[in-house]
């Protein structure tokens, strides 16, 4: 385990999971009668922004503990997968405001930034090729058949 593993694509994924997560403990809607939180709104969708920072979460746990490159590469194509359908429902829910809301909160911006975050940093830890961060295998040689 190695935290010197972690490129710039993961901490950006990060730090979009943590925007993600705070975003949906703060309020998205300002309506005439109360503010409204993304679990008040979402319904469903509220799983994908969970999904995508979980995705995140992973693709860094996987970076840092594997001594491959297999799970982590695979951890960011999901983790780009989810932080792009994220992305689509929290900027619809940017655009559409429910409930004749009629301000935008910090929490709506907030997941909205966080993910991107998580598209962008898990898109970059999929560009992100070095293969000097995880040492060579040692392989024992076989014989030549015979």
């Amino acid at each position: 385990m190695s935290l010197r593993r972690l490129r710039a694509g993961e901490l950006i994924a990060l730090a979009g999971a943590i925007c993600l997560i705070v975003a949906l403990t703060l309020y998205w809607y300002e309506t005439p009668s109360g503010s409204l939180t993304a679990w008040n709104t979402f319904g469903v969708a509220v799983a994908l922004l969970i999904l995508a920072a979980v995705g995140a979460i992973i693709l860094a746990i996987a970076t840092v503990t594997e001594r491959t490159t297999a799970i982590p590469v695979a951890a960011g194509v999901w983790s780009t997968l989810f932080g792009l359908i994220a992305t689509i429902a929290a900027l619809v829910r940017v655009l559409e405001r429910p409930d004749h809301a009629t301000a935008l909160c910090g929490g709506a911006w907030l997941g909205l930034a966080g993910a991107l975050l998580v598209l962008v940093g898990s898109w970059q830890s999929m560009r992100d090729e070095r293969p000097s961060l995880y040492p060579p295998a040692d392989i024992e040689a076989r014989p030549p058949p015979v």
